[in-house]
């Protein structure tokens, strides 16, 4: 089978399982990974971490990152054009609605150290025991994710966690993948 059509059918799957997937069980699996993320020494030692304002149907990282913010060094990507830039988030005063997908994003400075990100904490359509990363096909996050060489975290909810997902050469690989039951990697 072609592989774009086996990524688009796997996308398709995963789509149709958020949609059945509760609310009250998105957010205590969010929960629980990020309190694994917080107990992590990857995440202790960081001072500067890429993360990503949730959409309602990915693990959702806004209280984590109101917890963290005053203490860590917290970037969100903004979409522009076919591209993410980088920005500081500072607190709810200084975000506002981005140019797609209806998101939320900071309205600061743009961040282009891309060197000093210690951590990036990344969302996928879903992810496999390889730690390989199926996105929504944008190649946002691919593009983004090779510029720097810093730890990669994908996180997801356990039903976004397959045996193998379809890759491709330029999809980039994380270094650990958290789910609710499954860590991946050798922290």
């Amino acid at each position: 089978m072609d592989l774009k059509l086996l990524k688009k059918q796997t996308r398709k799957q995963i789509r149709e399982q958020k949609k059945l997937f509760p609310q009250e069980e998105k957010t205590k699996q969010s929960s629980q990974i990020f309190s694994a993320i917080e107990q992590s020494d990857m995440f202790r030692k960081a001072k500067v971490i890429l993360l990503y304002w949730s959409m309602d149907d990915e693990v959702d990282t806004h209280e984590f990152i109101l917890k963290w913010y005053g203490n860590k060094t917290i970037l969100l990507p903004c979409v522009s054009g076919d591209d993410l830039i980088l920005r500081r988030f500072e607190g709810m005063q200084s975000m506002k609605e981005g140019e797609q997908f209806s998101i939320l994003e900071p309205t600061g400075m743009v961040f282009d150290d891309y060197s000093a990100i210690e951590l990036m904490i990344i969302p996928g359509m879903a992810f496999d025991r390889e730690k390989n990363r199926l996105g929504r096909g944008r190649g946002f996050y691919d593009r983004l994710l090779s510029v720097n060489r810093c730890t990669k975290i994908g996180i997801c909810f356990d039903f976004q966690l397959l045996d193998k997902v379809p890759v491709e050469d330029f999809d980039v690989k994380m270094d650990y993948v958290f789910s609710y039951n499954t860590l991946i990697g050798n922290e």
